[in-house]
């Protein structure tokens, strides 16, 4: 057992987020006492409530257990942070959620899924195969999987499934013995300062796979050939993978479907087409991806999207488009002023397709406004190439997709802040 398994309790701050829910489900299961804090109420903290985990909405010094072995923290509390600071001054251990999930994966043969599209979704799908399949795998996903009705999948055998984030070169505290790399692109820009940048932190990562292992990559494009050359791991290209129909649209899903279906095959090599192809055609999908929420009072079809990158904007965009019989309408959050500043050219050209924008503020998130980039940055850029887009307040927005989209029309909020909350409040329950 790791040396996370042997805890007797563990307090988690900013236990809302994604990942560090599903790692306080694990070590639920294993027994652990486990409470937690964050700052507002989601449908993750309702999850953790229902499993009997008790969270605080207010980070507060008493949230933590003076008889706490541990405290993980998430990516986004600082040390000032209250609660970090009453662990400091009872001397109680703290791990960042990444190194807490190294722990998990240290002793697992570990499945990890990185890449700057698409992970979620693929780590999900394969989760699906393989339980399909009586693998019986442990999965940390980014996000909630109808399927599972968490992002979790408690399992009993020594597979662990992960979803790899490369912020901060955080997945490097994982132990692949299989790497999933579904694609390479300039993200995250308040950390990487380039391309290459990028590609040298999933080469770092590609490398700690053992001689034993295999690297899952669609191994001839330009942005990954080069990180794989001279790995002594077995390299396998997903793109070669048969071809799987989805519930879900776009080449991109079926390019995850594909990924999901060869890393299958190396956890179990004696699976059939067959097999895969049920589990795919089943699976449920993810919460915020193309999630379909319903319709508006006016008979507009509402869907909600995580996308916050050029790349995934635009192909999102491209399916809806092909869905529409009248008017595509997109809310956009923008997410970290960074990311809009650095991709502010790609992001002008990603929203051909839609016939109209709202650009709601931009989504901080852990970073300060220096005044560079504003959502009307991003709108007046998006009209010089022919889109109608205007920026609006979340209110604003609220009040246009609940009254001007009427039936055959289609809406999409998309971004990776809150604005989910807008088609969840205009569709007609």
């Amino acid at each position: 057992m790791s040396a996370i398994a042997t805890l007797k309790k563990v307090h988690f701050v900013g236990i809302g987020g994604i990942g560090m829910s599903a790692l306080a489900q694990y070590l639920v299961d294993l027994g652990i006492e486990v409470s937690g804090s964050d700052r507002d109420a989601s449908p993750v903290t309702d999850l953790l409530e229902s499993r009997g985990i008790s969270v605080s909405l207010t980070q507060v010094p008493e949230n933590v257990p003076e008889d706490a072995d541990l405290v993980i923290y998430s990516e986004a509390v600082w040390p000032d942070n209250p609660e970090r600071e009453r662990a400091t001054a009872l001397g109680i251990p703290q791990k960042s959620y990444f190194e807490g999930l190294g722990d998990v994966s240290e002793k697992k043969r570990t499945v990890a899924v990185s890449g700057t599209h698409g992970k979620t979704t693929t780590t999900g799908m394969l989760a699906r195969i393989l339980r399909d399949a009586e693998v019986s795998p442990t999965a940390i996903v980014g996000s909630l999987v109808r399927d599972f009705g968490s992002n979790y999948l408690p399992g009993t055998s020594e597979w662990l499934v992960v979803e790899a984030c490369e912020y901060k070169r955080d997945f490097l505290t994982l132990a692949p013995e299989i790497l999933v790399i579904t694609n390479i692109e300039l993200d995250h820009t308040d950390y990487y300062k380039d391309l290459e940048d990028v590609q040298n932190a999933f080469r770092t990562l590609a490398e700690k796979v053992p001689a034993h292992g295999t690297i899952i990559a669609d191994a001839t494009h330009p942005n990954i050939a080069p990180i794989l050359e001279g790995l002594p791991a077995a390299i396998v290209d997903y793109t070669l993978e048969s071809s799987y129909e989805t519930r879900f649209p776009g080449e991109y899903n079926r390019m995850n479907a594909r990924a999901a279906a060869s890393a299958a095959r190396v956890v179990l090599p004696g699976i059939s087409e067959a097999q895969i192809a049920e589990s795919l055609s089943a699976f449920e999908g993810t919460w915020r991806r193309f999630e379909y929420k319903g319709v508006t009072k006016n008979g507009a079809k509402v869907y909600d999207d995580y996308a916050h990158h050029p790349t995934a904007v635009r192909k999102t965009i491209t399916e809806l488009r092909a869905k529409a019989e009248g008017k595509v309408f997109v809310a956009f959050h923008p997410h970290l002023f960074s990311r809009t500043r650095d991709l502010l050219d790609d992001f002008a050209t990603a929203f051909a397709g839609a016939d109209r924008v709202l650009i709601a503020p931009i989504f901080a998130a852990r970073e300060i406004d220096d005044g560079t980039v504003s959502n009307a940055t991003l709108a007046d850029l998006i009209r010089a190439q022919g889109v109608s887009a205007e920026a609006m307040n979340l209110e604003e927005i609220e009040r246009v997709l609940a009254s001007e989209p009427h039936e055959k029309d289609i809406v999409m909020t998309m971004g990776a802040g809150n604005i989910y909350k807008i088609a969840d409040a205009i569709v007609k329950h």
